[in-house]
C-alpha cells in the first residue's frame, strides 16, 4: 500500500488506515489498496435492450415494482416492467431534455428536465404530466438533480449556477445562487435531514439545512477541480462521491469533518456516478474500465462488473433492496444486479 502524510511518501503492508492527514481544514486520509473479495460471478447481471439513440441515463426504481428511465436526447421517460422486458415511452414535451429523476413520496416520478427549464411530475398510473416552470427572469438554469427532504419539499440543482427548492403542496419554487458559482450537480439528503450537492466545477460539497435554509461549504480535499458530480449518502450520513479527475472515491464525515480517499482500481481510473446502497455497498461507474464498481468499505474490497459495449457510458445508479439498478447510454440498455 502507498500513501501519502504531510506531502511524504511512506510504505506499509498494513491493510488499514495508515495515515491521516491535514487538508482543506478537515482531517484525511487516503487509502491505495486495491484488494479483491467476491468477484463478478457472484452475482447476476440482467440486461434490458432499449431503442437505440433515446439517450438512456438516469434510473428510478418504482415502489410497483417497475422501473423508469430518463431519454436526454429524446425528451422523454421510458418505463421498464423487468417481468416482461417490454417497457413504455411518455414524451415529456416539445424541446424536452431530462437529466435526474427521481420517485417521490407521493408515488410518482419527479424529472429535472433542462430542456424544458421545468420539473415534471409523471403520473405513475396515468403517465400525466405536471410542470412546474422555472421563473423566466432567471435564465438558463440547466436543471440537473433532485431530492425530497423528509419534510416533503424537493430540492434541486441548477448546474449554471442555482440550486433551488420546490413545494409540492403550494406549487412555490425559490432559487438561490450557488455560492462559488457554475458547477452545481449532484444532490442527496442524510438520515439526519441535511441536503447536500457537489459542485463539480467549483471542486467543494454545500450542505443546506432545509429549516433555516443556511448553507455550509465544504472544499473537496484537494486544490484543483476533481469533478466530482454524483453524491450519495450512507445509513450513518456519511457522503460519497466519485472523482473524474484524480479516479477515487471520496467519503466524507459530516460529523467529524473528515474526508476519506480510496483509489479505484487500475490505470487512470475516471469516476463518473455513486450510488449507496441499503447495506451501505457503493457503487460506481469507471470509464476509463468502461465498468461499474462495487465497492465495500468494511473489507475495502472491489468487484468490477464490463459494460456490454466500448464506452458503455454509466452515467448514474440507483437501486431497491437487493438490486442495483443502472442505465449504459453507449449500450442503449439499462441494467440490474443482484446477488445469486
Amino acid at each position: 500500500m502507498m500513501t501519502k502524510k504531510f506531502g511524504v511518501l511512506l510504505r506499509s503492508a498494513a491493510a488499514a488506515v495508515v495515515c491521516v492527514a491535514s487538508c482543506a481544514g478537515a482531517a484525511f486520509a487516503q487509502h491505495d489498496g486495491q484488494k479483491r473479495a467476491l468477484t463478478a460471478n457472484d452475482f447476476k447481471l440482467t440486461r434490458f435492450p432499449l431503442k437505440s439513440g433515446m439517450g438512456n441515463r438516469d434510473v428510478a426504481p418504482a415502489p410497483d415494482g417497475t422501473v423508469w428511465f430518463s431519454n436526454q436526447f429524446s425528451g422523454s421517460v421510458g418505463n421498464l416492467d423487468p417481468k416482461t422486458g417490454k417497457y413504455v415511452i411518455v414524451l415529456l414535451g416539445r424541446g424536452s431534455s431530462p437529466h435526474g429523476m427521481v420517485m417521490g413520496p407521493d408515488g410518482n416520478l419527479w424529472v429535472m428536465d433542462g430542456g424544458q427549464e421545468a420539473i415534471v411530475r409523471v403520473d405513475s398510473s396515468d403517465h400525466k404530466l405536471t410542470l412546474f416552470r422555472m421563473p423566466k427572469e432567471k435564465g438558463d438554469l440547466n436543471l440537473n438533480t433532485g431530492v425530497f427532504d423528509h419534510k416533503g419539499a424537493f430540492w434541486f440543482t441548477g448546474q449554471n449556477g442555482f440550486y433551488g427548492r420546490l413545494d409540492p403542496a403550494t406549487e412555490k419554487i425559490q432559487l438561490w445562487r450557488a455560492p462559488k458559482g457554475f458547477g452545481p450537480y449532484g444532490i442527496t439528503v442524510t438520515p439526519q435531514g441535511t441536503v447536500w450537492y457537489t459542485n463539480f466545477a467549483a471542486n467543494h460539497l454545500v450542505g443546506i439545512d432545509p429549516a433555516t435554509f443556511k448553507t455550509t461549504v465544504v472544499e473537496l480535499p484537494y486544490p484543483s477541480p476533481t469533478g466530482a458530480r454524483r453524491v450519495w449518502s450512507d445509513s450513518q450520513g456519511n457522503l460519497w462521491l466519485g472523482t473524474w479527475a484524480s479516479g477515487e472515491l471520496l467519503r466524507y464525515s459530516p460529523a467529524a469533518k473528515s474526508w476519506t480517499a480510496y483509489k479505484l482500481p487500475g490505470w487512470g481510473p475516471r469516476a463518473y456516478s455513486t450510488y449507496v446502497d441499503e447495506d451501505d455497498i457503493v457503487w460506481v461507474s469507471d470509464f476509463t474500465a468502461n465498468a461499474v464498481l462495487r465497492f465495500d468499505p468494511k473489507t475495502q474490497s472491489w468487484v468490477d462488473f464490463p459494460g456490454l459495449r466500448p464506452q458503455s457510458q454509466v452515467l448514474e445508479m440507483n437501486g431497491r433492496p437487493g438490486q442495483a439498478w443502472g442505465s449504459e447510454q453507449g449500450s442503449d440498455l439499462v441494467f440490474v444486479i443482484e446477488k445469486k
